[in-house]
């Protein structure tokens, strides 16, 4: 094969245009966070209309994520190939179909189809997200911006806790889901307006191989070959569970039945993981890109993240005011995670960027999507069988068993940290583009 310098113009992109674009992309990952983490603020109402125990919740809430899975890599193909405005808009419309849908839901199986739709809408959101960071940002950027984008996102998964366990109480879980679809339309409107593909630019200076396009499977078999895609997805999911798993599922039933803490404030408490988050995620994106050191900041995250996840476990009874600040410490260390997609973004060709996010993409939701119904296998394992208004009623110990998959979770984590390499480039050195601001 021959070797090619291509040299392009020293691109600049003027003004807000890259932050608005990426604002308003960022919307729809909000909305599907919201969609997310919707079911652990109603997951006592859920139960009981819907009859369900904790191995049926689990299942409920991870079609979802199996939407994911089976969407992902198609998603991340589709995305190499095709306008990412458009593949926006038309996730966003599934999504907000599969929550119209959900809202008037009256069995396990009809809920169960409608979570799978509005799945497949998640499926698109982040790594059109992160497509667009890519596109319309240099590298030394890209994990800064990354994180601002996942502050956004992570305002749904805040919304979904207390705020909408107050709508819900108010107006039924049902009212509370139409309402939840209304507000996909709003969103839908800004994002047709404001959200742009990114203008296509070649690197100056950037040698690459000539290379026909490549097929499907090939795209594939050379993203899971990439160790560093599979270290990082491994990372980025492990480090992810908290958020997947207590602050989407099993977060407020855990401190309602176990901490006997009200519904709306056990609400607020868990939001604190995705408030964590919101703070942590540019925090960590923006030492990643100050010092060029991606490894360090995310050691850090997990072994302080493995003393706090302890601490929620093992303390008997903390007060709520230590919940909460547990819970926020738990979101801001577990945000480390953000740093994972820029790694993956710079150890791939540019027409691979998409295939090997969705690959990596698939394993993180992978290992949500089967700890949830797992989790709630393991409660119903230990559960001893008593019941309150027609819903499972699990004891302390029965949720001590189940979470102790976050600490191993952040025990591998940080043993995949040793096959993971730093981008061999300074970014900060060999910008592709500037970015005006």
């Amino acid at each position: 094969m021959s070797l090619s310098i291509k040299w392009g113009k020293d691109v600049q992109i003027k003004g807000v245009l890259p932050w608005m674009v990426c604002f308003f992309a960022s919307l729809f990952f909000a909305y599907e966070l919201l969609q997310m983490h919707v079911m652990n603020a109603l997951s006592p109402m859920l139960m009981r209309d819907l009859k369900l125990n904790g191995t049926e919740f689990g299942y409920l809430g991870s079609t979802y994520l199996l939407a994911d899975v089976i969407f992902l890599l198609p998603a991340g193909i589709i995305l190499d190939r095709f306008s990412v405005r458009k593949v926006i808009l038309t996730a966003l419309l599934i999504c907000i179909l599969g929550t119209f849908g959900f809202s008037q839901a009256h069995s396990f199986g009809a809920a169960s189809v409608c979570h799978f739709i509005s799945g497949i809408g998640n499926a698109f959101c982040f790594l059109s997200c992160m497509m667009l960071a890519f596109r319309w940002f240099p590298e030394s950027r890209r994990a800064f911006v990354v994180g601002l984008m996942v502050t956004m996102g992570m305002l749904g998964g805040f919304l979904a806790q207390g705020p909408f366990s107050l709508l819900a109480e108010s107006f039924g879980w049902r009212k509370a889901l139409f309402i939840d679809g209304i507000i996909g339309v709003l969103i839908l409107i800004p994002i047709f307006i404001f959200v742009r593909d990114a203008p296509v630019r070649d690197a100056p200076g950037r040698i690459e191989k000539e290379e026909p396009s490549l097929s499907f499977w090939e795209g594939i078999k050379r993203s899971i070959l990439n160790r560093q895609n599979v270290c990082c997805a491994l990372y980025t999911g492990l480090m992810n569970l908290p958020l997947m798993v207590i602050s989407a599922v099993w977060g407020t039933l855990f401190l309602v039945q176990v901490h006997h803490i009200p519904l709306v404030q056990s609400s607020f408490i868990v939001s604190m993981i995705c408030l964590g988050t919101i703070v942590g995620s540019p925090f960590y994106g923006w030492v990643a890109d100050r010092f060029s050191k991606r490894k360090i900041p995310m050691f850090f995250g997990a072994i302080s993240s493995l003393v706090v996840i302890a601490m929620i476990i093992l303390i008997p009874h903390p007060d709520p005011k230590l919940l909460t600040a547990l819970f926020f410490a738990l979101g801001f260390l577990t945000s480390s995670q953000v740093i994972g997609y820029p790694l993956i973004s710079a150890s791939n060709p540019e027409k691979l960027v998409g295939t090997s996010m969705g690959v990596a993409a698939v394993i993180i939701m992978l290992m949500a999507g089967l700890l949830q119904p797992v989790s709630g296998a393991i409660l119903d394992l230990s559960w001893n069988g008593i019941m309150r208004g027609d819903a499972p009623l699990y004891a302390r110990k029965d949720f001590m068993i189940a979470f102790t998959l976050f600490p191993v979770g952040f025990v591998l984590a940080l043993l995949s940290l040793k096959y993971i390499k730093e981008p061999e480039s300074n970014a900060r050195k060999q910008d592709p583009c500037k970015v005006v601001i």
